[in-house]
């Protein structure tokens, strides 16, 4: 069965029942975040470029897309292969004439409004409901130093985002990072194909630094060269072009959170082939955290693999891998003690405000949890069943399936959200145990 017949992703509800204790190797997609990258700087090259191990989920699907609206590449997807073949078609990047929507992909859309300062024309980009909250300010300030005018329609500094593009000149430029990290990353791949130089400054604090490792891995890798004064400057100099070819995409980090998380729950193994002490990805250090509640893990250069413990409540900074908070906390509800996360801001802008969403769903399940602004405190217990509203977040609706491998009763409503970032979630858990069944 294919991830997109897999009737869950319809279902208006899925059940979780619960599951044994158990020792399996679980192979995750590969990693969205590097897709994405992989996808943008291909686009640029000049030349083919074959993404192998690539995610096809809709973040990616609708990064492919959107880039073929400019009409300089074709993206070429083989969803039985995972694969994205990246073709130039031999013509200039125009603005498209319709809008391009991304739905709710956040990285997409942050990479695309940079992007469009290369297309001749006036390029329009949007997204969902929740998309069109979510700050952009920060991105559309540093880009007129550049040459190119980008601006919020509706005056709010989200989307929609109008573009006049064919005007990325290169130059200086000043950026926060304190609200994104996609933001700088936006600007470093894109100045790829500016006039001249590019020189990005960090004006305070760069959140979120894992992912902007992850961007120059991906430029360097491709063959591209960027120098940089740690997370406070950034030169990209002008006239190289990336390499095509072949690229492979490793595992996702966050994805395999939830694998993780289902082992350290259940005082159960398991190995994630593919992914190793050497990634970039910032997600993959939630298994020194899962260590210090409790786990054994065995971290080689291919392959994590973790056997769950009794688990306690620790105290810890999570600013650098925010996306994998959820997977932290539900297991800090069934840890002894408190666990408080702190420094996690960031998710307030999420798909959805995913302190306040965690927050709410454990206390569903019974589990004391305080809410502050930038952190959340969770005392374990034993939670009890409840429905799970999901707020059409993929990691919200992972996070709480695998607390109901533990806790009979829990229902995730809305499972289709999942194909945000893993289409194949609920086969892949299935793998563990045949533990799912659709109620519509």
């Amino acid at each position: 069965m294919s991830a997109t017949s897999d009737p869950r992703l319809k279902a208006e509800s899925v059940t979780v029942r619960p599951l044994a204790a158990f020792d399996e190797t679980v192979r995750v997609l590969g990693s969205k975040s590097y897709t994405n990258r992989y996808l943008a700087i291909a686009s640029l090259s000049g030349q083919e470029t074959v993404i192998d191990n690539a995610l096809l989920s809709d973040d990616t699907i609708y990064l492919s897309r959107a880039l073929e609206a400019f009409g300089h590449v074709t993206c070429d997807i083989d969803h039985a292969a995972a694969r994205i073949r990246v073709t130039p078609t031999g013509r200039p990047m125009r603005a498209p004439q319709e809008e391009i929507f991304v739905g709710g992909a956040g990285t997409p859309l942050r990479f695309l409004i940079s992007m469009a300062g290369h297309a001749e024309g006036t390029t329009v980009i949007n997204g969902n409901a929740r998309m069109q909250e979510r700050p952009m300010g920060d991105l559309l300030t540093a880009l007129p130093p550049l040459g190119v005018d980008a601006t919020a329609v509706r005056g709010n500094g989200s989307p929609p985002i109008r573009i006049v593009g064919g005007s990325f000149k290169g130059g200086a430029t000043t950026i926060s990072g304190a609200v994104s990290s996609q933001f700088t990353s936006s600007l470093i791949i894109n100045a790829l194909r500016a006039q001249s130089d590019t020189e990005i400054t960090i004006s305070d604090e760069l959140v979120s630094k894992p992912y902007v490792e992850m961007t120059l891995a991906a430029l360097k890798e491709m063959g591209v060269h960027v120098e940089r004064e740690g997370y406070r400057r950034f030169t990209v100099p002008a006239g190289q072009q990336a390499r095509g070819g072949q690229v492979t995409v490793e595992p996702d980090a966050s994805g395999m959170s939830y694998f993780l998380a289902a082992a350290a729950i259940l005082e159960s193994r398991v190995t994630i082939p593919g992914i190793g002490a050497g990634s970039h990805q910032g997600d993959v250090h939630l298994v020194e955290a899962f260590e210090r509640m409790g786990c054994h893990t065995q971290v080689t250069g291919s392959d994590i693999t973790l056997s769950g413990g009794q688990l306690r409540g620790i105290d810890i900074d999570m600013e650098a891998m925010p996306d994998v908070v959820p997977s932290l906390a539900i297991a800090a509800a069934y840890a002894e003690g408190t666990t408080r996360i702190t420094n996690i801001a960031s998710l307030r802008v999420k798909e959805c405000d995913r302190i306040a969403a965690v927050t709410t769903e454990l206390r569903k399940m019974g589990i004391a949890v305080e809410e502050h602004a930038d952190a959340m405190y969770i005392t374990g217990g034993t939670p009890h069943a409840a429905v799970i509203d999901t707020y059409d977040d993929h990691r919200i609706a992972m996070t709480f399936a695998i607390g109901g491998l533990r806790t009979e009763g829990v229902v995730i409503k809305d499972p289709g959200c999942v194909a945000k970032s893993f289409p194949t979630f609920w086969q892949t858990l299935d793998a563990l145990h045949p533990s799912l069944e659709s109620t519509i």
